[in-house]
């Protein structure tokens, strides 16, 4: 691993070489997924979330044309402060580091380098996947192809419900993608306890998820991740009806205003916290705080 590239902060890197649990987390969240100044704090809270499982968190972002992998409190202002900060997936990586950008990293870029930087197990909110219209417009997320091909194991909410999840299901199930699903047997909604959809496997703790990694060890590969599917509580999901009703009038808006490609996902996710008055964000900062929560407990299992 490049040092002059990807740059493991002190922590993380003492961290690593003792053995001891790491988990990684995403900065898009903290750059472009919630409102100022409530995202730095939110940032925080989930790091110490982290330390409280007994894990070491690793944020991980671009500063300068340089990856860090575990932040310090002034870059983790930064990348909550600085307007300038971009959105970078697994495919913006080299171009930013040639350009000497800035930018927070998503699902497929988060996996890539935590995987570079020796870390297995990574906590987000939802994945991306499979889009509505898929047979139209071949539109799907990179994290599902990067995710086939590296070894991570994601602790999530399933993947946001304004995809085609069962077309995403299949998807992962092509690409060789495991999934298991936390004391369920139905794939998370993001916002929603439950997609309806079904999951083949079923875990029911800190310690199983450990023996299914360790069954991977032993396996020797395929490099595939493994997907934690972990449902938001159903005290804390977004009400199914409110659901339902605002997503289905937000893909009307977006057909009649011609709103197609990458410009349709934040324009469906700004349209449910508008119009569910914030309470589908809340939904999901609940739903990511489950997932730090558990990811910690699994690295702990398996160190």
């Amino acid at each position: 691993m490049p040092e002059t590239t990807v740059v493991l902060s002190e922590e993380v890197r003492e961290a690593l070489a003792a053995g001891r649990p790491v988990v990684a987390l995403e900065s898009t969240i903290i750059a472009h997924g919630l409102p100022r100044p409530r995202n730095l704090a939110v940032a925080e809270e989930l790091e110490a979330l982290v330390r409280e499982g007994g894990a070491v968190p690793a944020t991980v972002a671009v500063l300068d044309g340089k990856a860090f992998v575990g932040l310090g409190k002034e870059q983790l202002e930064r990348v909550a402060t600085d307007l300038s900060v971009r959105k970078l997936g697994h495919r913006d990586l080299a171009p930013a580091l040639a350009a000497g950008a800035s930018g927070a990293t998503t699902v497929s870029a988060t996996a890539f380098l935590a995987e570079l930087a020796g870390i297995r197990i990574f906590a987000t909110g939802g994945l991306g996947g499979v889009h509505r219209g898929w047979t139209e417009t071949q539109d799907e997320s990179a994290d599902l192809r990067l995710l086939a091909r590296t070894g991570i194991t994601v602790v999530c909410a399933g993947v946001k419900s304004i995809l085609d999840v069962p077309a995403t299901l299949q998807r992962l199930e092509t690409l060789g993608v495991s999934v298991v699903g936390y004391r369920t047997d139905r794939f998370p909604g993001f916002y929603l306890t439950s997609s309806g959809e079904r999951v083949d496997w079923t875990v029911d703790s800190p310690e199983a998820v450990a023996a299914v990694l360790r069954a991977q060890d032993a396996l020797g590969g395929p490099d595939a991740a493994l997907i934690v599917a972990n449902p938001v509580p159903e005290a804390e999901q977004l009400d199914p009806a409110v659901h339902d009703r605002v997503l289905g009038a937000a893909l009307d808006e977006c057909a009649e205003r011609g709103i197609t490609g990458q410009a349709v996902t934040p324009f469906l996710l700004e349209y449910l916290t508008k119009h569910t008055a914030g309470a589908s964000l809340e939904a999901n900062l609940a739903a990511v705080r489950g997932n730090v929560w558990l990811a910690a407990r699994i690295a702990a299992a398996y160190a």
